[in-house]
């Protein structure tokens, strides 16, 4: 007689934590190259004797090519299988970060900076559409929780991981093992990808294709928007800069124009009509300007202001980045009669924080530490619940759409945060009015938050 095997509920959800944790590594692969690269920039300006120009983007090649392709990156997901372009992008970003690694030159660096953000871009969006399919209920919002504990810790760990990367100057390589770093971790989930995320069933027929014309007009788009912001601050902010941000702006009205009349378009719009979404971007743009332009001027002052090592630099981080994941991971534990509360509560946190920072500069620095505790515990409160509260009632045939938009949101607001605020402290501000803009930003997210904890309420 054949012996059926009946899986337990346990096996089912130890199967599904192990497919999540693949997932979530392949999330903060993604994220620690945004930010780890930040505290090498004087080593590798060094080594190739290259101008701050090129060092921008080193930094910024990556954010540009992630935002220009992100959107399709999700609707390749859709069409192909999510676990295939999930695969693929992978396999993509580890040849990337090698070749990043072995750059002989500052030219080949950026370029190769750039193939390492349009993999991300494939590989990404796939992960909350992977969660959105296959988690549901308490499971789901739990899954979207630990998603947005690794969206909060990420960047901030790049910080930390690139400064004991480049203190250890492994065999004497000083700046390349940041990016060499990811070739074991990416060989890992290339073989455990296949083994562990279930297969989905392609949707590439007749009626569903990729949008071309959508593709062209939102890449020119955010190029044209994205890439002055990066560079603008560098070259003196030329004419030609403005003309480019006119232009994205009018490329991106035809795009939501275009997008209304085509039959399949590369980004459905209506999927703004689910419950939370909206509310939710507004408040996750906010949060993000605000933390990407803090990072960044942090940074600089740490070590271009007070002549900190890279892992001084990166240790200083530790309060903001433990906290941040701590309570990121487990803000579920508080009562949900509560959860509508926690965003503006984790966002009024961070603008104590930010007043902090700028308080500590009138005080020889005592009011560091604290502040950043209020400001990672801020963050923990916000963006990891942002992530659940505005993507849990999205429908399943949204969900491609919805991550697409989110991550787009994502990457925009994070260069978005480091041009704004990058260019505030650079022009000759100082830290501590950069940081009362910070918790100016953080206040408008409050606003924001408002109605994404009504919807929650509602809910």
């Amino acid at each position: 007689m054949a012996t059926v095997m009946i899986d337990r509920p346990a096996d089912v959800g130890a199967r599904r934590g192990l497919m999540l944790a693949v997932l979530l590594l392949g999330q903060f692969m993604a994220l620690l190259d945004t930010s780890v690269v930040n505290v090498a920039m004087p080593t590798i300006g060094a080594g190739f004797h290259a101008s701050g120009a090129w060092l921008q983007l080193v930094v910024g090649g990556y954010m540009v090519a992630y935002a220009m392709t992100l959107i399709t990156g999700a609707r390749l997901g859709d069409l192909y299988g999510r676990r295939r372009m999930y695969l693929i992008g992978v396999v993509l970003f580890t040849l990337a970060s090698l070749a990043c690694g072995l750059a002989p030159a500052i030219l080949p660096l950026v370029l190769f900076r750039f193939a390492q953000g349009m993999a991300a871009a494939v590989m990404v969006p796939q992960i909350i559409s992977v969660i959105q399919t296959h988690f549901t209920g308490p499971a789901r919002a739990k899954a979207l929780s630990a998603y947005g504990a690794t969206l909060s810790a990420g960047q901030v760990a790049g910080l930390v991981v690139g400064g004991l990367l480049l203190a250890a100057n492994l065999f004497g390589s000083q700046w390349r093992p940041i990016f060499l770093i990811n070739v074991p971790v990416g060989i890992l989930l290339a073989v455990l990808v296949p083994r562990l995320v279930p297969a989905d069933v392609p949707r590439l027929t007749a009626e569903r294709r990729l949008d071309l014309t959508g593709l062209a007009i939102s890449t020119c788009a955010v190029l044209l928007l994205v890439l002055p912001m990066v560079i603008g601050h560098e070259l003196g902010w030329p004419r030609w800069t403005f003309g480019c941000f006119v232009a994205g702006v009018v490329l991106a009205v035809v795009f939501v124009r275009v997008e209304r009349r085509v039959a399949d378009p590369l980004l459905n719009l209506d999927v703004l009509r689910a419950r939370g979404l909206a509310a939710g971007i507004a408040t996750l743009t906010c949060t993000l300007v605000a933390v990407a332009g803090f990072m960044f001027t942090f940074t600089l002052h740490l070590q271009n202001g007070l002549g900190e090592s890279a892992l001084h630099s990166g240790l200083t981080w530790l309060p903001f980045a433990v906290t941040f994941g701590v309570v990121g991971f487990f803000w579920r534990s508080l009562p949900s009669r509560l959860h509508h509360l926690v965003v503006p509560t984790g966002l009024a946190l961070c603008m104590l924080g930010y007043v902090g920072i700028g308080l500590a500069q009138l005080s020889a620095g005592s009011l560091v530490w604290p502040a950043l505790v209020l400001a990672g515990a801020g963050m923990g409160l916000s963006a990891s619940p942002l992530v659940t509260q505005s993507l849990v009632h999205v429908p399943f045939d949204r969900a491609a759409d919805a991550s697409g938009v989110l991550t787009t949101t994502i990457q925009l607001s994070q260069v978005g945060g480091v041009a704004i605020f990058g260019t505030l402290f650079l022009s000759g501000g100082s830290l501590a009015t950069t940081s009362w803009f910070l918790a100016l930003a953080a206040a408008l997210g409050i606003v924001a938050g408002s109605f994404l904890a009504r919807n929650v309420r509602q809910a």
